[in-house]
């Protein structure tokens, strides 16, 4: 899509400084590669340097942000959040793809299923028996929908995504390709010698605004349901156990893994590759850094680092008292080295 850099500054509630302002903006790119015709931002004064190089023909700035060498082609969007700005015009820029609504003759539609206005269903995807799907939500080419599933309004399923019978998805959720809802939880009782398999006969909700990243799984309850809280965001190749409660805006970043029977309250933020222990509890807005085992509760507004996580600071302290034991044991082989000698008879006789 192409717009002048006047309307895009309107469509942003950004005011203009300098340049042409009938200039033509036909994409966005970063500081560093943007060309004739794009827009960037400069949010970090680290990348202030690349400004005056730069043949972008807008930048999207903050307020209060100081610059120098501004090319004389290019016009400053000056806004109060430039990084929401930035979105904006992304957004408008670069609009998603829209699906007229249909139903492919290859798609699988089975007995009782409901389907809103302006419904999209693509080649190949299934849709069980009793399923309901709200007004303009979409499953792409490819996708399952198991009996009894339930998806909301505005919803983007993408393809190949599994939804398993009786999961509930409210409106205005993204799916995407890979991701499995509603599998079985992972739990057995040894007995005999063998795995016995729990049945495991609950369901997954997901409330609104939920995005689920690629080959994602939120494994259903054993008997009640695995709950994903309104506004939450679960990255790529993330592990979510059976009963599992998320708050509304968790942050659960790639490689998480997360057993069962666990409360992740309210905004809580659990960073790349870290680990979950069972019937955890996670206080709303704590933060578990990356690569981060939790073993044991956590306190709301907490920080915690390592394996088995602890407070951030006591973290980093250990951290670098472990980075001065090599140093530490050379003294201690000096000094242990000293006393033989002043033991020795040799030096007593002296």
């Amino acid at each position: 899509m192409t717009i002048t850099v006047k309307e895009l500054a309107e469509f942003c509630g950004a005011r203009l400084e300098g340049g042409d302002q009938t200039l033509n903006i036909h994409s966005a790119a970063d500081i560093t590669s943007a060309q004739d015709g794009q827009v960037t931002q400069l949010t970090n004064s680290r990348y202030a340097q690349h400004l005056k190089n730069s043949k972008a023909s807008a930048c999207i700035i903050g307020e209060n942000f100081s610059v120098e060498d501004v090319p004389t082609n290019m016009v400053l969007l000056v806004c109060s959040d430039p990084e929401l700005s930035f979105i904006k015009a992304v957004e408008v820029l670069h609009p998603a793809r829209l699906y007229k609504p249909e139903i492919a003759p290859q798609a699988v539609i089975e007995a009782d299923v409901s389907l809103g206005n302006a419904v999209y269903v693509g080649p190949y995807a299934v849709v069980g028996a009793n399923t309901q799907i709200g007004d303009g939500s979409e499953i792409l080419a490819g996708a399952y929908l198991g009996k009894n599933v339930k998806i909301g309004k505005n919803c983007r399923i993408y393809p190949y995504a599994v939804i398993y019978d009786d999961v509930e998805i409210g409106d205005n959720v993204i799916i995407h390709s890979g991701a499995i809802i509603g599998a079985d939880g992972f739990g057995y009782k040894f007995r005999n010698g063998q795995h016995i398999k729990v049945p495991q006969v609950g369901n997954v909700v997901i409330a609104n605004n939920v995005e689920v990243g690629a080959n994602t799984c939120v494994d259903r309850g054993a008997l009640g349901s695995t709950i994903i809280g309104a506004g939450s965001k679960i990255d790529n190749l993330v592990q979510i156990g059976h009963n599992n409660k998320i708050g509304q805006g968790v942050i659960m970043c790639g490689l998480t893994g997360v057993s069962g029977s666990c409360n992740i309250e309210d905004y809580a933020i659990l960073a790349g590759s870290s680990g979950v222990a069972d019937h955890v509890t996670i206080g709303r807005g704590a933060v578990i850094m990356a690569r981060s085992g939790v073993a044991g509760n956590v306190a709301a507004g907490s920080q915690m680092f390592g394996s088995p996580a602890k407070d951030k600071k006591t973290a980093y302290k250990e951290q670098i008292a472990l980075s001065k034991l090599p140093e530490l044991l050379k003294t201690v082989k000096q000094l242990e080295e000293k006393i033989k000698r002043l033991e020795s008879p040799e030096s007593k006789t002296e």
